[in-house]
């Protein structure tokens, strides 16, 4: 029950989903009142302050900016790449896809082949009421990393976690089993202040490896430096950014949850 109430509750606190709830409100409200019309403007609001470019990276740079990679990692007993990066093989797909997080996938890659560590533990399981997928997370990440030539003797599948918390935890004890306390972490930046509290809580060092950044140096200074002219397409509204601010609300949605579960 609580993996569906972390994934279906916090929809209605998106801008989008809030601001379908406010129209839907001005809508059945029926007695003459300003309220209707409050929730309009609040709704357009919503929409406008979510989909604008300052909100939304400035929302993805405070999250994603915490773990900023150094210019050269150390080594460590184990590489753990989190799910999330690919799409399972199914019609009319031929092979396992990846997807917009799957640089997880290939900066994971590239540490191991730079001998970071000389084993990759995988970590994903299905939620079974939501996609009941013939594969797991985990297993799709394997095929991907032994099609790029990685062998199978070098990766740890951990198949039964259905959220980062359950991620952390399975995977820990895995790697504790195995007498491993230190590891490179890898998942998206915007991912990586909650995944690294999770295993720090667990007991486990972590090394972060951040990818996926959406914020990059060049992009944030051009916010702040452009004319006129880019100045008013920015201020525009655009889904691209409502998405950005949205998944910024789910990962803080998560730190909040989390700490209040005790589980950071």
């Amino acid at each position: 029950m609580f993996v569906f109430l972390s994934k279906f509750l916090p929809l209605f606190v998106y801008p989008l989903g809030l601001a379908c709830i406010l129209l839907l409100f001005s809508l059945v409200w029926t007695r003459q009142s300003i309220w209707p019309r409050v929730a309009v403007l609040l709704a357009l609001i919503l929409l406008v302050l979510g989909s604008n470019p300052y909100v939304a990276l400035g929302l993805a740079r405070s999250l994603e900016w915490r773990y900023l990679p150094s210019a050269e990692l150390p080594q460590s007993d184990a590489i753990v790449i989190l799910g999330g990066g690919t799409e399972p093989m199914l019609e009319p797909r031929s092979i396992v896809e990846l997807n917009s997080a799957g640089d997880r996938m290939l900066y994971g890659f590239w540490l191991y082949k730079q001998g970071k560590a000389p084993h990759v533990l995988l970590s994903g399981g299905n939620i079974t009421w939501l996609r009941d997928y013939p594969t797991t997370p985990a297993q799709d990440m394997a095929t991907v990393l032994e099609m790029m030539g990685v062998s199978e003797d070098a990766l740890w599948l951990q198949s039964k976690s259905q959220n980062t918390y359950e991620d952390a935890l399975y995977s820990s004890q895995m790697l504790k089993e195995k007498g491993i306390q230190s590891i490179i972490l890898v998942t998206s930046a915007m991912h990586m202040p909650r995944s690294v509290a999770l295993f720090e809580k667990q007991g486990i060092t972590v090394i972060p490896a951040p990818t996926d950044f959406k914020v990059t140096q060049a992009r944030w200074q051009e916010l702040f430096q452009s004319d006129v002219t880019a100045l008013v397409i920015n201020l525009m509204p655009a889904v691209d950014n409502l998405s950005l601010t949205s998944s910024a609300l789910k990962e803080y949605i998560g730190l909040a949850v989390y700490r209040l579960q005790g589980w950071l």
